[in-house]
């Protein structure tokens, strides 16, 4: 009977302010940062998870990990490992710790980190990437691992299981074409805000020519650099789709305003127009919109706000991200509800490994969810996939299948090590030129 030995985070980041990857009307200088945790059994067993952050404050997640980690320490990690809806809820509900949410922000995501690591030991346990792990899972224990609370007046466990039940028929065959063909992508790579329009217009073509099906320009700081910017696209590239984002740059009468005013570019969505709290005000905003599409998802701390964007008609795209929310379990309910609203999930990725790990839940959703992959893309980014295990392999377009066991988080030791803040090698060598190490700076201030 293992017992939970230890629970170890670790405070990585890496200096992508330096080439300005990355950077949008908000995040303005990012410092691409994961705090990684690995717990370990006393069998000798280990999980490895991350929460993914933009730099300052990477410390503030990894002693929330801590402080949850000590719920965990001394457990069976048989019971854990096998009742992964009990171990989620553990740490979510926990009577004291939940008065720092509730089931929001830091301690949503310390408990995602932690829930995800338990993930992680069950996939390798079972010798399966974690997308056929759910995959290959019962319909019956997926609604087990499942927290309907605040969520069943939208998604009850009966239409859960009815959702799943209907996922097994030719489940197999799309397992195998996962497999053999992976699934759809588009990528942000060539639109970061702080790029030149030469870099963008080189990136936009290598994209179009290495086979994405739409690529996404981040917007929102002056509406004049927005409308030249898409032109450039637009004439060189009048045949590839093209998605705008705006990290919640705008309040509700200026996201209709300068949405509107790109509306001749045919934008595929806009994304993230106002705060994703503001679930009204992205209804408005669909609304005065259309047809541009309205899509959301990264930032939103719950499937509580993802059930109240679903059932107000605020979103047609659901942007789920991998370690926002409270790790796979949420996620799954995630993906049900979409299912639920027949609203496609393209979710949020990039950073530091959220492509590794978000993959499996698209590859999930089309294998026994959805059942489709009309309308549907992950999100890809170029940076940082050669610091883990298995990195995403992109062909002519579209993401290969994850094979090895595990959630896709590990991340090499040797990158842990010397990316490790702030006595790292790699830091040392970085010095202060990296914006984690300067004074705070404002979108305003950009």
């Amino acid at each position: 009977m293992p017992k939970v030995s230890s629970v170890v985070c670790h405070d990585v980041r890496f200096p992508t302010s330096l080439e300005l990857d990355g950077s949008d009307a908000v995040n303005v200088d990012p410092d691409y940062s994961a705090a990684y945790v690995v717990v370990t059994l006393d069998s000798g067993e280990e999980g490895h998870a991350f929460v993914f952050t933009c730099g300052r404050g990477n410390e503030i997640i990894t002693q929330a990990i801590d402080s949850y980690g000590r719920l965990l320490v001394g457990r069976d990690g048989d019971e854990l490992v096998n009742n992964l809806g009990e171990a989620s809820k553990r740490l979510v509900h926990d009577s004291q710790m939940r008065w720092l949410g509730p089931e929001k922000g830091v301690s949503q995501m310390a408990c995602g980190a932690l829930v995800n690591a338990i993930w992680d030991l069950r996939a390798r346990r079972e010798g399966k990437p974690l997308w056929l792990l759910l995959s290959e899972m019962a319909p019956e224990e997926l609604v087990d691992v499942i927290d309907f609370t605040h969520i069943s007046d939208a998604l009850s466990p009966e239409e859960a299981l009815q959702i799943l039940r209907q996922g097994q028929a030719g489940k197999a065959a799309r397992i195998a074409e996962l497999k053999a063909d992976g699934y759809p992508a588009y990528t942000t790579s060539p639109g970061w805000l702080g790029y030149s329009d030469e870099k963008l217009l080189r990136l936009s073509k290598q994209a179009f020519s290495d086979g994405f099906g739409m690529i996404k320009l981040k917007v929102g700081g002056r509406l004049e650099d927005d409308r030249r910017r898409l032109g450039l696209v637009r004439r060189e590239l009048p045949q590839l789709p093209v998605a705008i984002d705006a990290n919640q740059r705008w309040d509700v009468p200026d996201a209709i305003e300068w949405v509107n005013a790109l509306a001749d570019f045919e934008p595929s969505w806009i994304e993230e127009p106002t705060s994703t709290d503001d679930i009204l005000g992205h209804a408005a905003i669909r609304r005065a919109v259309a047809p541009t599409r309205v899509a959301t998802g990264e930032a939103v701390h719950n499937r509580i706000m993802f059930k109240q964007l679903l059932q107000a008609e605020a979103i047609d795209v659901l942007q789920l991200d991998a370690t926002r929310v409270a790790g796979v379990n949420e996620n799954v309910a995630t993906l049900l509800l979409a299912a639920r609203f027949g609203v496609p999930v393209c979710p949020h990725a990039g950073g530091v490994g959220l492509c590794e790990l978000v993959q499996h839940f698209s590859f999930f959703d089309y294998a026994a969810v959805s059942t489709t992959q009309q309308g549907r893309f992950i999100e890809y980014v170029e940076h940082l996939h050669e610091h883990f295990a298995e990195p995403v392999r992109i062909v002519r377009g579209r993401y290969e299948a994850p094979q090895l066991p595990g959630i896709g988080a590990e991340m090499l030791l040797e990158s842990r090590t010397r990316w490790t803040f702030p006595g790292g090698a790699g830091w040392r060598e970085v010095g202060n030129r990296a914006a984690v190490t300067e004074p705070h700076m404002t979108p305003a201030e950009a």
